[in-house]
């Protein structure tokens, strides 16, 4: 049998791989008394998983902002329950306070995970509109500030994009929905210990994150919701998570995100200037050839995420391209990873004004911090050999 050639993982806007700190986080829980006990029993495994959990949930909430409370961290199943909790479950109540507010805005780049929601969201009798982004794939406060009223519930915008990495004017746009009297909700799913940032500065009533995208467990996530944010739960039957999200907690999964939390916090501004500064020399390579161009315009001229490079091939296909980079050894994206089974043109180029044979050739390439420098290089030059 030949040896098969060892690949280069540049896929992890997508998924990444468990962090050692949650390994051991894990392994540890394995080998404790409370391995498997109910953290909502009364006897003391469970009392003493209870315990667990709450510290699980206090550096969650510590790596979100200086302010956040453990009792605003709602723990899920991961980032796509916590984004369908927030959209649904802020819409429906707000609108038991006021019957009045019938509407929800959300931004035409955001993930499938909002954007698939919308159809249930118009069968609870609530109207949708999409707010555009400019050329360069952000949201501006002026374009969310002529879709509002006093009948706007929620406004759902995403802290920064999961194919493009263009980080979002979070705090301008939340203050235009407050303005008006909205409820506002990010999905920092993709941005979350990648970028720094205070939910408390971000101004925002709700907050989706994911372990697997931080190098914590597959189906590990929490919402952050403000005290103050009115909450319809969508799954019933226990009163768990303060009654807000049944289901017996993942106590082991917690405490593998909260020790990734805790190890990635402290630097995550650090990680950010020296991940970046190889994204912007991927950028720089791939872009001195003459048929790359990056998505967003001029890469240089917007905020970024510091691990993921988008570019357009001209005249390429995307999916035949990410086969033969796979064959050469190299594992990247056409655009997001979620929609891969889908051949039509990525919905977050085609909403910045590409046309359908422009998105048909983008590529995304995503790292971490634990990305090896000389890789980047083989790959841009690997690249630039097939184009």
């Amino acid at each position: 049998m030949a040896d098969v050639a060892p690949i280069v993982n540049l896929d992890f806007a997508a998924s990444t791989p468990l962090r050692h700190e949650a390994r051991e986080a894990e392994r540890t829980y394995d080998a404790s008394p409370i391995a498997g006990a109910n953290p909502n029993a009364l006897h003391r495994l469970g009392r003493a998983a209870a315990q667990s959990l709450e510290e699980a949930r206090r550096s969650i909430a510590r790596s979100l902002g200086a302010r956040v409370r453990p009792s605003e961290v709602v723990l899920t199943g991961g980032g796509t329950e916590a984004d369908q909790l927030a959209l649904l479950g802020i819409a429906e109540g707000v609108r038991e306070r006021d019957r009045t507010r019938t509407r929800v805005v959300v931004s035409a780049i955001e993930h499938d995970a909002i954007l698939d929601n919308l159809p249930l969201l118009r069968a609870a009798g609530f109207e949708t509109a999409l707010v555009y982004p400019n050329r360069q794939g952000v949201v501006e406060p002026g374009a969310l500030r002529d879709l509002m009223g006093r009948d706007v519930a929620l406004v759902s915008i995403m802290l920064a994009n999961n194919e493009t990495g263009v980080i979002q004017p979070v705090r301008e746009l939340a203050a235009v929905a407050h303005e008006a009297g909205a409820r506002i909700h990010t999905d920092a799913i993709q941005g979350y210990l990648h970028i720094p940032f205070d939910v408390g500065e971000l101004g925002v009533d709700a907050l989706s994150l994911a372990g697997h995208k931080v190098g914590g467990p597959v189906s590990t996530g929490a919402l952050y919701l403000a005290s103050r944010a009115p909450l319809r739960p969508r799954v019933f039957g226990g009163g768990q998570e303060a009654g807000r999200r049944a289901g017996t907690q993942d106590v082991r999964g917690a405490l593998a995100l909260a020790a990734v939390a805790r190890a990635l916090g402290p630097h995550v501004a650090e990680e950010r200037c020296r991940v970046g500064a190889l994204a912007d020399d991927l950028y720089r390579r791939l872009l001195s050839h003459p048929r790359i161009r990056a998505s967003m315009g001029d890469p240089f001229q917007v905020d970024r995420l510091p691990g993921i490079v988008s570019v357009l091939i001209e005249g390429a296909d995307s999916q035949e391209l990410v086969l033969r980079l796979d064959a050469a050894g190299f594992a990247v994206s056409a655009g997001s990873a979620c929609s891969s089974g889908s051949t039509s043109a990525s919905h977050v180029l085609r909403a910045m004004g590409l046309t359908a044979d422009e998105a048909a050739g983008s590529l995304r390439i995503s790292f971490d911090d634990r990305v090896d420098p000389s890789s980047l290089t083989r790959f841009a030059d690997v690249l630039r050999d097939m184009v």
